[in-house]
């Protein structure tokens, strides 16, 4: 299917490459299929969360694992309901900030994603963890 984007400008994207949000993106609850762009050009380590139905809508995530080797989320009850189950990979939501070594991520609402289902949810975590952790590592986490 041909997809409009933010960033990329019309693209072709598979239908098995949408995602569906089960659990709503907070603040944004009205869209729910959403495309994941790479563009190993600009970085292999950031992933474009683009919105099928809202060419102007699209979030930056990152894999946990490149901003802190700790990070093991303790998912909510629902996690299952909501994304059934199977395996499951988690993205954090990247806010980009001036200059860039600014730039934050949220690790306490991560984006959870059953990629065989193709479904996905933002959770609120219970755990005390930031909304505004540095992107980048300084030394050791």
């Amino acid at each position: 299917m041909k997809l409009l984007t933010r960033d990329f400008g019309k693209i072709e994207v598979d239908e098995k490459d949408i995602v569906t949000f089960t659990g709503p993106i907070f603040g944004f609850e009205k869209y729910h299929r959403f495309a994941f762009l790479y563009h190993e050009e600009i970085s292999e380590h950031f992933i474009w969360l683009q919105s099928v139905d809202e060419p102007n809508l699209c979030f930056l995530l990152v894999e946990p694992q490149l901003v802190s080797h700790h990070y093991r989320p303790e998912l909510p009850e629902d996690a299952v309901r909501l994304l059934e189950d199977g395996e499951w990979m988690c993205y954090l939501l990247v806010s980009i900030r001036e200059p860039f070594q600014s730039s934050t991520v949220n690790l306490k609402s991560p984006i959870v994603v059953n990629p065989e289902k193709r479904q996905a949810a933002q959770f609120i975590l219970d755990e005390e963890l930031p909304i505004r952790h540095p992107l980048f590592r300084e030394g050791k986490d």
